[in-house]
């Protein structure tokens, strides 16, 4: 018989009824690899992206060259952003749930990854998040409400009702809008990077996506860009393994690493631990470094899971194990924080539950004054009158005429005693 190709399908490693099954994971022992120079040169770094860059070991020591030495209070810092953005999450989604917000996306298990990252980045430092970096927001110090009011689109919805929950923006935090088409975030950080050193500034970006998009020719546009030009940026794939219901393999997970795509475009390639705090802080501090110097970018896995479901419109259970986050190999990053802490005689488990209860009161009360500037079904209300606005510097005449029509409909309508 001649020899015929064969066509390779992607497999997850378990489906539903199925135990977990990790084995794919490729792990590195804590402290086990080498921190180079921020300096070195790309050719020189390939062992960056085969390796998983730990800090946290079995016993909850901090170990190895990646340690970044931080002070307990900061520490105790880092877990209170990380447990404020689990308790915003829980709420919100249990809110959603209820019928009072349309939509929400957690970040269950993904915490370290955006609180690290923010605390290790300096607060001039532009951001361009995806929706599951929620943690950003804690750090730099929003208020609660601001979120909360973008999910309900009320009257003080950051966004004037233009866009979906959970898609929020900072201007004066140094915070991108997140957009919904997925990766687009990766060439505005490049193009925002190279500006701010156009411009002889000391300020870098950093960009986050999930490894499904790292399939979007968004994704090698910005890498392309980044590399030639080395812009100072921090490129971060999340492999929380599963893009909506696709395993990471049909990305391309299962061939390379994601963080051994950098290597290919001559940039820095670092696959890290994602649920490891200080693994996470200390890598984006080398990220930052390197290209803060003008050493380049760097294209940072994080390697972690997604622990609840996509969305709120999603059900993990149709394709993976229920049980599958409780297994898996890299633990909560949460819980590995607070581990660590104790180790170190800084924290107990009672001061844990006092800031558990602190935070959870923090979150009703936030809510509590959210819904005082309307929800879904109450007012007050946007102004439809805002559909005109932040679109064009003179408005053209065409949407003058809309504009002067609908203002003489609601004219009408109040005239006829509606509302």
């Amino acid at each position: 018989m001649k020899p015929h190709s064969r066509l390779h399908i992607p497999q997850p490693p378990s489906r539903p009824g199925q135990p977990p099954d990790f084995s794919y994971l490729e792990l590195s022992a804590a402290g086990g690899v080498p921190r180079p120079d921020v300096n070195a040169r790309v050719r020189d770094l390939d062992f960056l992206a085969s390796g998983l860059v730990r800090v946290l070991d079995e016993q909850h020591q901090a170990v190895g060259p990646w340690h970044p030495h931080l002070e307990p209070a900061e520490l105790q810092v880092g877990l209170r952003h990380m447990l404020l953005t689990r308790i915003y999450d829980e709420r919100m989604q249990r809110t959603q749930r209820q019928g009072r917000i349309s939509f929400y996306m957690r970040s269950l298990g993904e915490e370290a990854v955006s609180v690290a990252q923010a605390m290790a980045l300096r607060p001039g430092d532009m951001l361009f998040p995806s929706y599951r970096q929620q943690g950003l927001y804690m750090v730099r110090g929003r208020p609660l409400v601001d979120l909360m009011c973008q999910l309900l689109s009320n009257t003080r919805d950051m966004c004037r009702g233009r866009q979906l929950p959970v898609m929020y923006h900072w201007a004066s935090g140094r915070i991108f809008s997140i957009s919904g088409n997925l990766a687009t975030q990766f060439p505005q950080a490049v193009g925002w990077a190279m500006a701010a050193a156009l411009k002889g500034e000391d300020d870098i970006a950093a960009t986050w996506i999930g490894e499904g998009a790292s399939a979007e020719a968004d994704f090698h546009h910005g890498m392309v860009f980044a590399a030639v030009y080395r812009a100072p940026v921090i490129l971060n794939v999340v492999n929380n393994q599963w893009a909506i219901s696709m395993f990471q393999g049909f990305a391309g997970g299962e061939n390379r690493s994601f963080a051994a795509r950098g290597l290919g475009y001559g940039v820095a390639g670092l696959r890290v631990d994602g649920n490891d705090f200080l693994a996470v802080y200390g890598a984006t501090r080398w990220a930052a470094e390197r290209a803060r110097t003008g050493a380049g970018p760097t294209l940072v896995e994080l390697v972690t899971y997604r622990g609840a479901a996509h969305s709120t419109s999603d059900d993990p259970a149709r394709y993976r194990p229920r049980d599958d986050y409780e297994r898996w190999p890299l633990g909560d990053p949460v819980e590995r924080l607070k581990k660590h802490l104790i180790a170190l005689g800084e924290w107990s488990e009672e001061r844990h539950a006092a800031l558990v209860s602190e935070l959870g009161q923090l979150v009703t009360t936030s809510w509590k004054t959210a819904v005082g500037f309307g929800t879904l079904t109450d007012g007050p209300h946007l102004d439809p009158d805002l559909m005109f606005e932040d679109v064009f510097e003179e408005m053209p005449a065409h949407l003058e005429r809309q504009r002067a029509e609908l203002a003489a409909e609601r004219r009408a309508g109040v005239a006829a005693g509606n509302t």
